[in-house]
Parts: C-alpha cells; sequence; structure tokens
C-alpha cells in the first residue's frame, strides 16, 4: 500500500486535470473550483496533522 503523503498528493494531481478538462461555463467553474479547493486541501490538511 502507498504511503498516505503520495496517495495524497496523486489525488490533487487527479483533481487538477479534472478542473483543467471541465467546460467553460459558470456553472461548471463555480463547482470546479470547489471541487479543486476540496481536493487539493486533503494534502495539505494531512502535511499539517503530521507536523502537529
Amino acid at each position: 500500500m502507498k504511503d498516505l503523503k503520495v496517495r495524497t498528493k496523486e489525488f490533487a494531481l487527479r483533481i487538477i486535470r479534472l478542473y483543467g478538462k471541465l467546460p467553460n461555463r459558470t456553472d461548471a467553474q463555480v463547482i470546479g473550483k470547489q471541487l479543486l479547493r476540496s481536493g487539493t486541501s486533503v494534502g495539505a490538511h494531512y502535511r499539517e496533522a503530521m507536523r502537529a
């Protein structure tokens, strides 16, 4: 099993790629930005918890 740090980074990269493929419609961009924020914050929260 991969280390959680690696898995969260890979997840964030997948979310970024998904966001890049969304259409430029306003509704897709609004939802996409929320997805981007929440999907990439997982790794940041993990790293912060490990430093605590």
